[in-house]
């Protein structure tokens, strides 16, 4: 059994200990947090541009039919697309190219009445096509034009081959924040260093048309009158490409 003299000593000893364990841990705040980053850097951010002609031109349009039986609509909707096949042909273009995004077949009910009856039944399917040769997209648009099934039709323009136009947005941002960076630090005296760290971040704009009216194009004579596109340039397609860099100092 300890006394009460020893049990004074016991506490403390225990209380010593507490207050050396605290006062290590505030003298040496970096076992704790870890170590803190380096000041030798600096952090820029630049953005780069790159824009190109477009090298394929999309023609997305509506193809439907509509018949008082679902095998009248469809026997109606596949006369007027072997009718486009031949429109194609015309224009140069191979159908097979012709891709479809979608296809319904869907009742047409008539809600001015209180039974909301059924008076007919409507085929509809979305085309699109991909034209590299520019020349032919006229043609194309007024070969379809005189189809009464067809609608709906807008043009567009893109670019494929997108990966090249993204490496040289990037290469240009990177050049830009090199370029700040480096005079960053000319000014505080310092020599820049070698990249640390980067983020790149690409905005790639997504090409908006207004669409090509079947039902006015169709009013014209296509053997005399120019097609709408002719004549205009197509619109470039920008591609833009942030960069953050982050570089040591010297």
């Amino acid at each position: 059994m300890w006394t009460g003299e020893e049990h004074l000593k016991a506490r403390i000893a225990i209380i010593a200990m507490l207050f050396a364990t605290v006062a290590f841990t505030q003298e040496n705040p970096e076992e704790k947090l870890g170590p803190a980053q380096s000041p030798n850097t600096v952090a820029v951010g630049a953005e780069g541009d790159f824009e190109s002609a477009p090298d394929t031109a999309v023609i997305v349009f509506n193809l439907s039919a509509q018949e008082t039986t679902p095998q009248a609509a469809f026997d109606h909707a596949s006369r007027a697309a072997e009718q486009m096949r031949q429109a194609l042909r015309s224009a140069g273009v191979d159908p097979q190219t012709a891709e479809l995004s979608s296809y319904n077949l869907e009742p047409v009910i008539d809600y001015r009445s209180s039974k909301q009856k059924v008076v007919g039944y409507r085929v509809q399917t979305s085309v699109s096509l991909k034209i590299k040769d520019f020349k032919k997209v006229g043609a194309v648009v007024q070969a379809l034009s005189p189809i009464p099934e067809t609608s709906g039709q807008s043009l567009s323009y893109t670019l494929d081959n997108m990966d090249a136009a993204k490496k040289q947005a990037i290469a240009r941002a990177y050049q830009r924040a090199h370029d700040y960076a480096e005079e960053l630090a000319k000014a505080a005296g310092r020599n820049l260093g070698q990249l640390s760290s980067a983020t790149v971040d690409i905005q790639q704009p997504v090409p908006v048309r207004p669409m090509l009216m079947r039902a006015a194009v169709a009013e014209v004579n296509s053997a005399a009158t120019p097609a709408p596109t002719e004549g205009f340039q197509e619109e470039k397609i920008r591609v833009t490409a942030h960069v953050n860099a982050q570089f040591t100092l010297q």
